[in-house]
């Protein structure tokens, strides 16, 4: 962990007051994940966007189940900020564990899910994605590898959500063809 511990340190050198409350407001927007749920529910109302909708939405759930309730407690990391605890904390003290970083893993879903259908607002997403990332180790409550972690489970579960949900609308419209003939 040295050279993380490296990088987290150096950050806390450039905190000044605007940045502080920039972070703050950034790494609020994936609390729960409810900027990228709020984006997946409008996304499933519209006909045109309906599949993007249910792909980031079934990511997301997917991040949930994998990151969240499976690796965050299996692994057991614990975060910078509970092992340097003279750090001051601009948020409060997250109670789970480090590894990996939920706010990327739901951010980069959402992001990814979003550049899969439409890269020009897939750069917005991934410069989103990317902010909230580098939160949460300007805040010092991840290391960097638990950031990269999410991107990588992220990559991951974009796959598996969108498959899920090709799976998901085929046999919906068959059933439905089914249901009409009647």
């Amino acid at each position: 962990m040295g050279w993380e511990f490296e990088l987290l340190e150096a950050l806390q050198n450039i905190h000044n007051p605007w940045l502080d409350q920039a972070m703050i407001v950034i790494t609020s927007l994936a609390d729960h994940g409810i900027l990228w749920l709020i984006l997946g529910l409008l996304f499933l109302i519209f006909s045109k966007t309906r599949h993007l909708g249910l792909s980031l939405l079934l990511s997301v759930f997917l991040g949930y189940v994998t990151g969240n309730g499976i690796l965050k407690n299996l692994i057991a990391r614990k975060r910078p900020c509970w092992i340097k605890s003279e750090i001051s904390l601009l948020i409060p003290i997250p109670r789970d564990y480090s590894f990996p970083s939920g706010h990327t893993l739901v951010s980069f879903e959402g992001a990814f899910s979003i550049w899969k259908y439409n890269q020009k607002w897939g750069i917005a997403a991934l410069i989103a994605a990317s902010l909230i990332g580098c939160s949460r180790l300007y805040l010092f409550v991840h290391f960097p590898t638990d950031v990269l972690a999410g991107i990588a489970l992220a990559m991951v579960n974009v796959w598996a959500g969108d498959k899920i949900a090709v799976w998901i609308e085929t046999n919906f419209q068959r059933v439905m063809k089914g249901y009409n003939k009647k």
